[in-house]
């Protein structure tokens, strides 16, 4: 089987963005976003998805960590969509509820090509390690809508601000690998109306 890999550039007065994403590696990775906090969500997504992910940004995080977030969640969602082409024979669909210590999280995707976000995280701190919270959910606005996809995420129970976002960024990656992965009794692609 052809590796599925995707690779996306974006180049803006704000951002620097190189990204490219092996959806059928081994959680091999190499992330530098300017932001640490960042870089570990980035490597548990990579890592638990089993996808090898290169990222490097430069941004302007002198004036916050909006635009760096943001757009690397723009330039992932661009690069899953080249990986996976015309999505012939994948599963389409993927979830899972990831546990990380006292937090809990769920994640269910649809690439369905049609672009929603539903999400549900009540953080209680305004910022981790450099990453702001709110940016959080922006990151997978752009995610969502970047690549097409259905995308809903949900803390089921809350606790320690760090295990709840990673277990987000953790349940994303499961769930992606899950919906990405090659269904071999779909011939074609798995919709009735013949496209995604």
């Amino acid at each position: 089987m052809d590796k599925r890999i995707g690779t996306c550039k974006r180049k803006t007065k704000e951002t620097d963005i190189a990204l490219t994403i092996n959806l059928d590696g081994q959680g091999d990775n190499q992330i530098d976003t300017g932001i640490p906090f960042f870089d570990h969500m980035l490597d548990g997504f990579a890592r638990h998805g089993l996808f090898d992910l290169n990222v490097r940004v430069k941004g302007d995080t002198e004036v916050d960590s909006h635009h760096t977030i943001e757009d690397t969640g723009i330039v992932l969602g661009q690069a899953i969509a080249d990986a996976l082409g015309a999505k012939e024979g994948i599963s389409r669909y993927g979830y899972f509820i990831m546990p990380m210590d006292e937090a809990l999280a769920l994640c269910a995707i649809d690439l369905s090509g049609r672009p929603y976000l539903k999400y549900q995280a009540d953080f209680t701190v305004p910022s981790l390690g450099g990453l702001d919270t709110e940016m959080v959910r922006e990151f997978f606005y752009a995610v969502s809508y970047s690549a097409g996809m259905n995308l809903h995420l949900k803390i089921l129970e809350n606790g320690n601000n760090h295990h709840m976002a990673e277990a987000l960024f953790k349940a994303f990656g499961k769930a992606l690998d899950m919906a990405v992965s090659k269904e071999p009794r779909i011939n074609g692609i798995w919709s009735t109306k013949g496209t995604l």
